[in-house]
């Protein structure tokens, strides 16, 4: 289906505003996984805001689920949650605290949080544990409930990754979909000089998923292939999105500095500015 320019719009504000938010959890000085968050927020945005069943228990046996496999990324889920109502924005000054509610991994105390994913590879087992317990449930209102993994590109050298995918089209698990954060960077340099996997697309093929590629920042390009993803029966999909770490924040794009660090206060000042601008430019 083809999306208004005025949902578009105000998806790319959703996501702008993400990425705002996690400059609110993590201010300069204080370290935090900046550079994941922000490659996954324009996906992140179309979920929570557009894709997604969301409703305002948390809990809802109605909802659709997301998983963030890369558990380090879920400061851009903190930001949805906000913005949803889950969780109060005071929060944001406790992120990675003690007594906080917001942990730097998901932790099954925040409401939103479908799993704990602290440790990489574990996510799509369990987004496929959770995508077949709700077919088993069945319908309600005329549908079973989605499930979205979303999988980094330096975690999907866990062999559990493909486990659970040889597993996933063995079920016939056609309600869950995977989004493979293709950012190219991962926590000390790049991936392709840590750890490459190279032919992803003909691999997933391989295992006998359905497999779109696209830009990750591109969001009519984003709603249409969640919009696939939904249409395709019988196989589970996965979307290899194209990002950029860092997006958004011009000094820290595509830098492995930034996967997990602290700002300055110059560029947290810089990072300020990098929002206005693009506010500006929609």
């Amino acid at each position: 289906m083809s999306y208004p320019e005025e949902t578009i719009r105000k998806l790319k504000e959703r996501a702008i505003d993400i990425r705002e938010d996690i400059l609110e959890m993590i201010p300069a000085g204080k370290v935090g996984h900046l550079g994941g968050s922000c490659s996954a927020a324009d996906i992140v945005a179309a979920l929570y805001f557009e894709k997604m069943h969301v409703y305002p228990d948390p809990k809802d046996p109605r909802r659709d689920r997301c998983i963030m496999s890369k558990g380090h990324a879920v400061l851009a889920q903190y930001a949805a949650f906000a913005e949803l109502g889950y969780i109060d924005r005071k929060e944001f000054k406790g992120v990675k605290t003690y007594d906080g509610l917001l942990q730097g991994h998901p932790d099954m105390r925040t409401p939103g949080i479908e799993a704990v994913t602290g440790s990489l590879g574990q996510g799509l087992s369990v987004s496929l544990g959770m995508a077949l317990g709700v077919r088993l449930d069945g319908a309600t209102e005329g549908r079973i409930p989605r499930v979205y993994c979303i999988l980094g590109d330096g975690e999907i050298a866990e062999g559990q990754i493909w486990e659970a995918a040889m597993a996933a089209v063995n079920y016939k698990a056609d309600n869950l979909c995977a989004v493979l954060d293709l950012n190219g960077i991962q926590a000390t340099a790049e991936t392709e000089a840590v750890f490459p996997i190279h032919d992803l697309r003909e691999k997933w093929a391989g295992f006998g998923w359905h497999v779109i590629e696209i830009d990750g920042h591109d969001m009519e390009a984003v709603l249409a292939a969640f919009d696939e993803a939904e249409d395709t029966k019988g196989v589970p999909t996965i979307l290899i999105a194209k990002t950029v770490k860092g997006k958004g924040f011009d000094f820290a794009e595509g830098r492995p500095k930034y996967h997990n660090g602290s700002l300055t206060e110059a560029e947290y000042v810089r990072a300020k500015e990098c929002i206005a601008a693009m506010r500006a430019a929609l």
